[in-house]
């Protein structure tokens, strides 16, 4: 799993900074190759040579001490990483890291960094209690940092309870389930629709939603950190495009339905989460229509069912509808499911509170054509999306 990684190893100061030698020889014996990171504190513990000696490679000390004229070296070294751990992370560097500071080496390529980040916390086991300790652990873990528990054990000062690092052995293990896990749809080919539609009336008019396009850019985040090939089929959001996805840009209902469709046929998992019109208008204008005394009568005509005629299509696809609903959820979603030839769905309740249009957070109902049938309670759409996706990896016997 390691064989031609670049993992970044962020030491600071406290007595576990010696596990992190016996950590960089094994990550390095397994085929990775190890840049460490030390702040100052890392030093009165350990020493420089010793993470040279196992690892090969320089190690960095100093924002301000640049190797070459030609880089910058925290961009460069964060730009490089596959992986980013700190191992001893002490409260210091975890409290810094969760509120934004970056006053050292250490702390500037960690905000600088894309790469997946692992936080190995080691202290006193009541300064791991602490309620602001546990805050900005808690505030890393729901921004996507995978934090490794320490252990339950005798520490340096002679209490016994939860701070001890995790060995060296634990680490690489977690380690390498991560790097498997991000492997799990490699080679795959995911589409992804997401966002509104907008159909227009005249030059400044149109008929939209409420649909912000954070549950599908979720989606295609994480299956692209799990390796898919993602294509997002987007309609008009204020939303940065994810790392390695490959983003389409439409408008309309009907562009939305020739993208997905000149996309869809040699794709292995289909997710439509776009929220698309299902009316436009029947005439549109060029010219602004002006104000006129009385009512204005608007026809409208259906828009095409894109998940219908996705369903229609369906080969090899595994292919997932979602449906925005604010009574009988269930029964309109399993309805739903057979009317268009689904894999699966998944319902979100716009009613509630917390889900649907415009938030950070959801709460979903995913039924397969199978039979099963699991909720979602209230999180982040970032945690439903990957929750999905493995729920979907297991539907089609990814090992």
């Amino acid at each position: 799993m390691f064989d031609q990684k670049r993992i970044v190893l962020g030491v600071t100061g406290g007595i576990a900074a010696y596990k992190a030698v016996a950590l960089t020889s094994k990550l390095t014996q397994a085929g990775a190759t190890v840049k460490v990171i030390m702040t100052n504190g890392a030093q009165q513990f350990v020493t420089p040579l010793s993470f040279q000696a196992v690892s090969k490679q320089p190690v960095y000390l100093d924002t301000f001490k640049e190797v070459s004229a030609s880089h910058i070296q925290h961009i460069e070294l964060a730009d490089w990483a596959d992986a980013f751990v700190v191992a001893p992370a002490t409260a210091n560097i975890i409290g810094k890291y969760a509120n934004g500071i970056a006053d050292d080496m250490l702390s500037t390529t960690l905000l600088a960094t894309e790469a997946p980040i692992y936080i190995a916390p080691a202290m006193n086991v009541h300064m791991y209690q602490h309620q602001a300790v546990q805050a900005n652990l808690k505030t890393l873990s729901e921004r996507g940092c995978q934090i490794i528990e320490p252990d339950v054990g005798y520490l340096a000062e002679g209490y016994v309870g939860k701070g001890r690092l995790a060995e060296p052995e634990a680490i690489f293990n977690y380690l390498a389930d991560a790097f498997k896990r991000r492997s799990l749809l490699q080679g795959k080919k995911v589409l992804i629709s997401a966002g509104p539609t907008k159909e227009k009336i005249d030059p400044v008019r149109f008929f939209t939603n409420h649909s912000s396009g954070k549950m599908g850019y979720a989606l295609a985040e994480a299956a692209a950190k799990l390796g898919a090939m993602v294509t997002l089929i987007s309609g008009p959001v204020q939303l940065d495009t994810p790392k390695d996805v490959k983003r389409i840009d439409v408008t309309s209902a009907e562009e939305m339905y020739q993208a997905m469709l000149a996309h869809y046929h040699d794709q292995d998992i289909v997710i439509k989460s776009a929220a698309v019109a299902d009316y436009r208008p029947v005439k549109t204008y060029d010219q602004k229509l002006k104000k006129q005394p009385g009512m204005l009568q608007i026809e409208l005509e259906r828009t095409r069912d894109i998940l219908k005629e996705l369903g229609k299509q369906k080969e090899q696809q595994y292919l997932v509808g979602f449906a925005a609903e604010t009574d009988q959820i269930k029964e309109y979603g399993k309805a739903k499911l057979i009317e268009k030839n689904l894999d699966a769905i998944v319902i979100n309740d716009i009613s509630l509170p917390g889900a649907g249009f415009g938030t950070d957070t959801n709460e979903v109902h995913l039924i397969t054509k199978t039979g099963m049938e699991e909720k979602i309670a209230l999180t982040s759409k970032q945690a439903i999306a990957e929750q999905l996706l493995h729920f979907i990896i297991k539907e089609i016997g990814v090992d």
